[in-house]
C-alpha cells in the first residue's frame, strides 16, 4: 500500500474515532519501525492486552510493527496531521522534528544502574521531555527506555585516550559528533544499513549501538573490541494525535497510561534479556570483552558528558535549558 493510500485510510480511521468517543467500541492503530521480535512490539502487544483487560475490549490497540505505516518520520507527520492515531518512537530519530529530543544524545545522560536511571526519568525528567512534544502538534503519553550503547571498535577502548585518533561510526547528531570530537575521535554519521561494510572495509574503526543490535546486525563479525560502556540512551515516546486522544473517555485514556506504566518493568527485562543473550554470543564469536569499572566510567563522563551538554546547549535554546535543568535536578536527587 502507498504511503498516500495509508495516510487516506488512516485518516477516514481517525475521523471515525474521534466521532464515537462516546461509542462502546474503538480501535486505535499504532504503529513503529521495530521488528515484531523487538522488545518495542512485545511491550506494544503486552500493553494492547492489558488495555482490552482494562476496558472490558472497548478499546482495543491494533500494533503495526516494522515500518508498515511509513518510516518514522511518516508516521510522526501522520499522528501530528491526524492520519494516524498514534506511533512509539525512538527519540534518536526526532531531533529535526522536536530539537529538545536531542538532549538524549548526550553520552552518560543515565547512570549504567537501571534502576537509578528509571529513578531519574520518575523524578519529573520523563514529564517533562514528553510534554515538550506536546506544542508541537501530538500529544506525547510516555517515555520508556529501550536499550544502552555500547562501544565497539578493532582497537582497543577501555580508557579515553585508546579512542584518540580513531574513526567512529555515529547517528547524524551534532551532539554525538562533539561528544566523540571531545576523546579524539573523528565521528562520522553514516547511514544505519550501510555500518557493516564500514567497518567491514575500514572506513570506520568502531561504533556504538546495543548488544543485542550488535549482534543482531552481525557487527560483532568486523570488530575485533566490545566495551561495555552503558553510555548511551536509547529512549522511545509514544505519540497520540491529539484530537484522538481527547476524544477518548477518560477511563480509557486511563487505561492506556496505567498499562504503559505497568509494562515497562517488563519491557525493561525482555531488553536486558536479550542484551544478555547477545553478550553471551559475542563472547563466544571470540570478542575482547571488557567491563569498564564505576571509576572508568566516571572518567569516560567526565570527558564526553560536559562535550555533549555543551553541544546540546548550544543548539537546544531556552526550551533545551530548561530541560537541561529539569534533567539535572533529578539526577542530583537520584545520584547525590
Amino acid at each position: 500500500m502507498a504511503f498516500l493510500d495509508r495516510i487516506v485510510t488512516g485518516a477516514a480511521l481517525c475521523l471515525l474515532g474521534t466521532g464515537i468517543a462516546q461509542a462502546q467500541d474503538v480501535t486505535l492503530r499504532i504503529g513503529h519501525v521495530e521488528t515484531p521480535h523487538s522488545t518495542t512490539h512485545v511491550m506494544l502487544e503486552a500493553m494492547a492486552e492489558a488495555v482490552a483487560a482494562k476496558t472490558d475490549g472497548a478499546l482495543a490497540l491494533q500494533i503495526f510493527p516494522q515500518s508498515q505505516l511509513g518510516g518514522q518520520r511518516e508516521m510522526t507527520e501522520a499522528v501530528q496531521f491526524g492520519a494516524l492515531d498514534a506511533t512509539a518512537g525512538p527519540v534518536a530519530f526526532m531531533g529535526g522534528f522536536n530539537p529538545v529530543a536531542s538532549i538524549m544524545d548526550i553520552p552518560f545522560l543515565y547512570p549504567a544502574n537501571p534502576d537509578k536511571a528509571q529513578a531519574i526519568r520518575d523524578a519529573g525528567f520523563a514529564d517533562a521531555f514528553c510534554e515538550s512534544f506536546n506544542e508541537l502538534g501530538v500529544t506525547c503519553i510516555g517515555l520508556y527506555p529501550n536499550g544502552t550503547k555500547q562501544f565497539t571498535s578493532n582497537a582497543p577502548i577501555t580508557r579515553p585516550e585508546e579512542f584518540s585518533g580513531q574513526t567512529f561510526r555515529v547517528m547524524e547528531s551534532m551532539v554525538l559528533v562533539e561528544a566523540f570530537k571531545s576523546l579524539g575521535v573523528t565521528a562520522v554519521p553514516i547511514p544505519f544499513g550501510e555500518l557493516y561494510t564500514a567497518l567491514q572495509t575500514g572506513i570506520v574503526d568502531g561504533e556504538e549501538n546495543p548488544l543485542d543490535t550488535i549482534y543482531n546486525m552481525k557487527f560483532f563479525e568486523v570488530q575485533e573490541h566490545l566495551t561495555l560502556s552503558w553510555h548511551g540512551a536509547i529512549e522511545n515516546v509514544i505519540l497520540f494525535n491529539p484530537a484522538v486522544w481527547t476524544g477518548l473517555e477518560n477511563s480509557h485514556r486511563a487505561a492506556i497510561t496505567e498499562a504503559l506504566e505497568e509494562t515497562i518493568p517488563g519491557m525493561i527485562a525482555h531488553k536486558a534479556a536479550a542484551g544478555e543473550a547477545s553478550l553471551q554470543k559475542i563472547r563466544d564469536a571470540g570478542l575482547t570483552v571488557r567491563q569498564l569499572s564505576e571509576d572508568e566510567l566516571a572518567q569516560f563522563r567526565a570527558v564526553m558528558f560536559p562535550a555533549g551538554r555543551d553541544a546540546f546547549l548550544d543548539r537546544a535554546g531556552d526550551k533545551g535549558t530548561a530541560i537541561f535543568e529539569i534533567y539535572q535536578a533529578a539526577y542530583d536527587k537520584v545520584m547525590n
